[in-house]
C-alpha cells in the first residue's frame, strides 16, 4: 500500500446572512422556541435568500476564502466534488459550477448525492486520488440550500434544516497526517422513510405532483433515529478497533448535526464525553452536507497537528460513515 494519504491542508466554509430564529418560525407554523429546543437543541440557522441563489453560491463562498487562506492558485486544483443534495440544477453539475466562478479551469468536476453523509463520501473519495498519487490538489465540497426544498407548513421538518456550506483542500502527505481509514454504509429499504418523492425520473414535476406537497423533504423521524444512533455508533466504534484507537485516544468526535438528541445517543453509545463531541447544530440546523465543513471550519483554531479526530454521518436513502483522520496542521 502507499504510505501517501489525503492530509486536510485548510478548511473554510459560508453561512448566509439571513438568520432564521425560533421565535420567527412561531409565526410560520405551530410550534415554539421550547418545542423546538427540546427535541432538536436548534436555535437558528441560516436561509439563503434571493432570486437565482443555488447551492453553488455556497460553494462559492466556501472555496473563494479557502483558497485565499491557504494561497493556493484556483489554477492548480485538478479535481472538485461537491456533496449535495441540492444541486443548482439537474445538470450540469453543482462543482461545474462552482470551479468556474472561482478559476478552477483545470479541474474535472463532478457532483456525489448521498444526502447528509455526502462530504463523508466525497471526502473519502477526493482522498483515493491524492493516496493513488493521480492528484495533488483536490478540493471537497459540502454543500445544501435544504430551505429550497423545505415545507415551512410542515413543523416536523421545517425546524430543523438550514442552508450552509463548507470546502477543505486536500494534498499528499507522507508523514502519517490525513484520512487514515474509512468506514461506509448504505441501506436502501430505508428510503421510505427519509426522502423527496417527486422532481425525479420516477416522478416528474405536475401540476399533481406540486399540488400534493411531493417536492419537499418527507420523514419519518423515529425510525430514522434508530438507524441513525445504531449506524454512526457502530462504524464509530469499527473505525477505532481496527485501528486501536480508544476513546482516550482521540481528540475530537465529529458527528453530523442532525439532531441534538442524535448526536448525544452517540456519543453515548460509542462511549465519547460530550467534552469531545463538537456540536453546532444550535446555530445552523441540519445543513445536510454542509454540516461536517461547517464544524471543522468553526472549532479549526481547537485543532492542533497530530491530533486523531473521527468524523461521522447519517443520511437518508440510508446512508451512513465514518473517517479517521490525523490533522495535518
Amino acid at each position: 500500500m502507499s504510505n501517501i494519504h489525503a492530509a486536510i491542508t485548510g478548511v473554510h466554509a459560508y453561512v448566509p446572512d439571513y438568520v432564521l430564529t425560533n421565535k420567527e418560525l412561531e409565526t410560520m407554523v405551530d410550534t415554539n422556541d421550547e418545542w423546538i429546543t427540546t427535541r432538536t437543541g436548534i436555535k437558528e440557522r441560516r436561509i439563503l435568500k434571493g432570486e437565482g441563489q443555488g447551492t453553488s453560491v455556497l460553494g462559492i463562498e466556501s472555496v473563494k476564502g479557502l483558497l485565499e487562506k491557504t494561497n493556493t492558485d484556483p489554477a492548480e486544483i485538478e479535481l472538485v466534488i461537491c456533496a449535495t443534495v441540492t444541486a443548482d440544477m439537474p445538470f450540469p453539475d453543482t462543482a461545474n459550477l462552482i470551479a468556474s466562478a472561482t478559476g478552477m479551469k483545470n479541474a474535472f468536476c463532478y457532483d456525489i448525492n448521498a444526502a447528509c453523509s455526502g462530504f463523508l463520501y466525497a471526502l473519502t473519495t477526493g482522498s483515493m486520488f491524492i493516496s493513488s498519487g493521480q492528484y495533488k490538489k483536490v478540493i471537497v465540497i459540502g454543500a445544501d440550500k435544504m430551505s429550497s426544498i423545505i415545507d415551512y407548513t410542515d413543523r416536523t421538518t421545517c425546524v430543523i434544516f438550514g442552508d450552509g456550506g463548507g470546502a477543505v483542500l486536500l494534498e499528499p502527505n507522507d508523514e502519517g497526517y490525513g484520512v487514515l481509514d474509512s468506514l461506509h454504509k448504505s441501506d436502501g429499504s430505508g428510503s421510505e422513510f427519509l426522502h423527496l418523492k417527486a422532481g425525479g425520473s420516477r416522478y416528474p414535476a405536475t401540476v399533481d405532483t406540486i399540488a400534493a406537497r411531493e417536492h419537499f423533504v418527507f420523514q419519518n423521524g423515529r425510525p430514522v433515529f434508530k438507524a441513525a444512533v445504531s449506524g454512526m455508533s457502530d462504524v464509530v466504534t469499527r473505525v477505532m478497533a481496527r485501528n486501536g484507537l480508544t476513546t482516550d485516544d482521540v481528540k475530537w468526535l465529529i458527528p453530523h448535526q442532525a439532531n441534538k438528541r442524535i448526536i448525544e445517543t452517540v456519543a453515548k453509545m460509542a462511549d465519547f464525553p460530550m467534552e469531545k463531541v463538537i456540536v453546532n447544530i444550535q446555530r445552523y440546523g441540519n445543513t445536510t452536507a454542509g454540516t461536517l465543513p461547517l464544524c471543522m471550519w468553526e472549532y479549526e483554531k481547537e485543532f492542533n497537528k497530530g491530533d486523531n479526530i473521527i468524523l461521522t454521518a447519517f443520511g437518508g436513502g440510508f446512508t451512513w460513515g465514518a473517517i479517521y483522520l490525523k490533522w495535518a496542521y
